[in-house]
């Protein structure tokens, strides 16, 4: 049972990071090769906080939310000015600076063998988290405040301007919006909830390295992203069920663990070459990025 707790943690942190890409790529329509960057910041930040401060899960939270984010505007003032595959440069730019000085700087990240023993989330300052059990109790609340949060952010007036600049970025500018601001704003939070699922997966795991967030990672993520849907919140989550589920299934199909991992790179990518030319907008998108 352990074990099926284990993908249920797992898939909550993968709906989190799908989730905060779909706000700057489906509705910023800000293609970025960065999340894995900002997956990493929020983990090696509450590593930190996690192991030199005994603070409550919520403070420890909210800190790496405001730090990721803000890493975000020092992307977001030179990019979102930037169209089309010049910002996409822009942010891949970003993600290899990112795990570079991951891998490099032993001091502080452990470079290549990363950071061992992280300690679990306190709650209240005093109960520390330890079991699965416990974990999936929190990752479900934890994911189902975001997807609640990305639901109501499509109506909410900024999610209305954003969805105006994907639509007809020239029109919103003539309709006196400052649309990089808006950009700016909408890179924020998507940092700040990838940042989030970065603290809860290094206490979960107790273990992280840069490998777990270098560029193949932004790629896996938009992959479930494109195949979900863009522009809403189903897909996103279908997007992660999809990239979680099967390869976990491809486990009880007897197949030794190289051709499984070979299997489950093709089946990404016959699933994104299918889902791009009968559904460009994803599986349950209802708007085409342009």
């Amino acid at each position: 049972m352990e074990y099926v707790f284990h993908i249920i943690i797992m898939l909550n942190i993968y709906i989190m990071l799908v989730l905060s890409a779909n706000l700057t790529i489906g509705m910023a329509n800000l293609l970025t090769m960065c999340q894995a960057a900002f997956y990493g910041i929020g983990a090696y930040i509450g590593t930190f906080f996690l192991t030199q401060f005994n603070l409550p899960f919520v403070v420890i939270a909210f800190l790496v939310m405001v730090i990721t984010g803000t890493f975000s505007f020092l992307v977001s003032f030179a990019s979102v000015r930037l169209k089309d595959d010049y910002f996409v440069i822009a942010t891949m730019g970003f993600q290899l600076i990112f795990f570079t000085i991951l891998y490099n700087w032993t001091d502080v990240t452990g470079g290549p063998h990363g950071l061992l023993d992280v300690p679990g989330i306190k709650l209240f300052g005093v109960y520390e988290l330890s079991g699965v059990y416990e974990y999936l109790i929190l990752s479900l609340i934890i994911t189902a405040i975001v997807v609640w949060l990305f639901h109501n952010l499509a109506s909410s007036p900024f999610g209305r301007v954003l969805n105006a600049i994907r639509a007809d970025e020239t029109m919103a500018l003539a309709m006196g919006r400052d649309t990089a601001m808006f950009k700016s704003w909408a890179f924020f939070l998507s940092a700040a909830i990838a940042g989030l699922a970065g603290v809860v997966y290094a206490s979960y795991n107790s273990y992280i390295n840069p490998n777990s967030f270098k560029l193949d990672e932004s790629i896996f993520i938009l992959s479930a992203l494109f195949i979900g849907g863009i522009g809403n919140t189903k897909g996103p989550i279908l997007g992660a069920l999809f990239v979680v589920i099967i390869p976990e299934l491809l486990r009880f199909v007897g197949l030794p663990n190289t051709i499984a991992a070979n299997l489950r790179q093709i089946i990404y990518g016959l699933s994104l070459v299918l889902v791009m030319y009968y559904r460009p907008q994803g599986i349950l998108g209802k708007t085409i990025l342009k």
